[in-house]
């Protein structure tokens, strides 16, 4: 009959009459110990659904072979195609990943990074909630060797691991198809001001402006707290201007629906009164009717996968003495929405 308590090794050894480490040794197919020994403990193993003491193994292997993995949300689609990668590079490592959403909730990031340290996970990777300023709860992973990368949203600092968007050539490739098309008021809606992101966006805005010789004029430059009614403001305020764009840069897809819904408020018809251009191009885009003129590919499944492969170089490294913080960029690709 078998006992409804987890079955133990000792239980095993115990019954077979054989000591404790001959089942190990079995149990582990140590070449010392006998076929017909090794059959009999695995038989009696498997009817008492024996499983290994996966603490132990941790223990002795100083690895729990699980990464930990904390975003601002789960249901947007861009972060859902950054676990893809993160989870196959995992999966080929054979580590679990542990995920938690900060809800662009500073205190709730620190919450999970607590949380994290005390299940021991062997190293996380990280997209910045949109108000964190002080990275402090980051460092504090040092002393207990648990390596960080950074992706997406990211930290200015250099002394960390990350993988992002390479927003300076992005923004450059928006502004650029834009005044291709003939425009010169072009509209940015930043995130908050607090947001790497949104200073690359704004400095290379200016540096596009300045080199085709055009007046920079920064209130065309509004940002957001990427709700919709941060957007509906932002909108506001652009299209008040004494003289308002004719085309706006929004800082995601997300964004630039909520923008366009306003304009709809408005009787501003999209692509026609209004432009739009966008980045992350979202699968949903395809499907809309009126969607932005374009959009810039980011590659959220490419940014995972490189965030992950770090991960697992800095986990599989000596932890006294770790390589030099990596800063990899990832080149997107403008697509145009044919309506």
């Amino acid at each position: 009959m078998i006992s409804k308590k987890l079955p133990t090794i000792k239980e095993i050894a115990k019954q077979l009459g054989i000591s404790v480490s001959t089942v190990s040794r079995a149990l582990h197919d140590h070449p010392s110990i006998g076929l017909r020994t090794k059959t009999r403990v695995r038989q009696l193993a498997e009817e008492l659904g024996y499983e290994p003491n996966q603490t132990a193994i941790f223990f002795k292997q100083r690895k729990t072979f699980t990464i930990g993995v904390i975003l601002p949300y789960l249901i947007e689609d861009f972060f859902a195609g950054a676990i893809s990668g993160i989870e196959k590079v995992a999966n080929d490592h054979k580590y679990n990943v542990l995920i938690g959403q900060s809800n662009d909730d500073v205190e709730r990031e620190k919450a999970i990074i607590t949380a994290m340290k005390n299940q021991r996970v062997d190293g996380i990777i990280v997209s910045l909630s949109k108000h964190t300023k002080n990275l402090d709860h980051f460092r504090a992973l040092e002393k207990y060797q648990i390596p960080i990368v950074f992706f997406d949203r990211v930290p200015a600092s250099n002394d960390f691991n990350k993988v992002a968007f390479d927003m300076p050539h992005g923004t450059h490739q928006a502004i650029t198809y834009l005044m291709g098309k003939g425009h010169r008021r072009i509209g940015i809606i930043n995130g908050p001001k607090e947001m790497k992101s949104s200073k690359e966006r704004t400095d290379t805005y200016m540096e596009v402006m300045q080199k085709k010789r055009l007046k920079i004029d920064l209130s065309l430059v509004a940002y957001c707290d990427l709700t919709k009614e941060g957007t509906a403001e932002a909108m506001e305020t652009l299209i008040t201007l004494k003289q308002p764009p004719t085309a706006i840069l929004a800082i995601n897809d997300y964004v630039a629906l909520d923008a366009i819904q306003y304009c709809k408020s408005k009787k501003l018809k999209n692509n026609k009164d209004i432009f739009f251009v966008s980045y992350a191009n979202l699968p949903i885009t395809n499907y809309l009717e009126s969607p932005p003129m374009a959009s810039i590919e980011q590659f959220p499944e490419k940014q995972g996968t490189a965030a992950a492969e770090i991960l697992m170089d800095l986990i599989n490294s000596d932890k006294e003495n770790q390589p030099a913080p990596r800063n990899i960029l990832i080149q997107g690709e403008l697509v145009e929405h044919k309506r």
